[in-house]
């Protein structure tokens, strides 16, 4: 497994290309706090990077800027190695709460761009994020595929650590994933979770945990293009399946799915009672995906 040095504060490059049947690196670089691991693969023309940090999550103040490119006909795995942790905020920077109210607040922000040339793939498949107390989070992820490029982009989060009594008590999750073919936008999704202000007596207050239980685990997956197809086509068959009756109880996971560009993508939505549910889930609904990765890292993903 090779470490490539460190190069500037908060950024890092992965650029992919060809060279015959092997996907090599024409740039990776990073810097503090992020860290890039890449590990040799013998599948022709994939290649993966491991996205971590320093210490083992985001510490309040961190900014991350990613930039990827993948080319040549080329497929890239971003891959992660456990949750991605927000660490709680500390006393600093200025945060301006919807209601004008300031509270002194650090937040922490990640934005990854992703651009994927003709015939290539990218994989986006991290592990979830989990907010820790008070922590405060921005997420911004823009993907730009050529028309015959293909993504697979998953994006979830926990409600915290609850072994510790932590459960939806994070300050703010905001999460904005934005997908464009040839330059044309064809999805955009925003997630915002935060703590509804207690002073305003319009409604009644409800905290996140009250608005988000029972479920502990929500995810978004985006899939496009022609490497996803039969995976469209087996998520709409077992969603177009799906009978509708009355629970007794909730069920462990509930999920919608939205077809996108006329079939060529598609958006899953997830809602489940814990992160290994979910996780357990996507390994049965995504097969089909499983030749294009390999088994080995289909299993290290999903956990079957």
């Amino acid at each position: 497994m090779s470490v490539v040095e460190k190069v500037g504060a908060g950024k890092g490059r992965i650029h992919v290309r060809s060279d015959g049947h092997e996907a090599v690196f024409s740039e990776l670089s990073y810097s503090y706090p992020l860290k890039l691991l890449s590990p040799r693969l013998a599948r022709p023309n994939l290649a993966v990077v491991y996205v971590l940090t320093y210490g083992g999550g985001l510490v309040d103040g961190d900014s991350v800027d990613l930039e990827v490119n993948v080319n040549d006909r080329t497929s890239l795995a971003l891959l992660t190695q456990g949750t991605t942790k927000v660490f709680k905020a500390r006393p600093g920077q200025r945060y301006a709460r919807p209601t004008g109210q300031e509270q002194l607040r650090l937040e922490t922000s990640q934005r990854v761009t992703v651009v994927v040339g003709s015939g290539s793939t990218i994989f986006l498949l991290p592990d979830p994020v989990t907010c820790f107390r008070s922590a405060s989070y921005n997420q911004i992820q823009t993907f730009r595929l050529a028309s015959d490029a293909s993504a697979v982009l998953l994006d979830w989060i926990t409600s915290g650590r609850k072994s510790l009594g932590e459960d939806w008590v994070f300050s703010k999750y905001l999460s904005i994933n934005e997908l464009f073919i040839c330059g044309k936008r064809v999805a955009r999704d925003a997630v915002l979770l935060e703590e509804e202000d207690e002073s305003i007596k319009a409604l009644p207050f409800r905290s996140l945990a009250d608005r988000l239980n029972p479920y502990s685990c929500y995810a978004t997956l985006i899939l496009y293009g022609p490497q996803t197809t039969s995976t469209i086509e087996h998520l709409s068959v077992c969603f177009n399946a799906i009978t509708v009756f009355k629970h007794t109880s909730r069920p462990s996971t509930v999920w919608s799915l939205t077809i996108l560009d006329g079939g060529k993508g598609c958006v899953l939505r997830i809602a489940a009672r814990t992160a290994e549910d979910a996780r357990t889930w996507l390994g049965e609904a995504l097969l089909p995906l499983c030749e294009l990765i390999g088994e080995d890292m289909y299993n290290r993903t999903f956990g079957r």
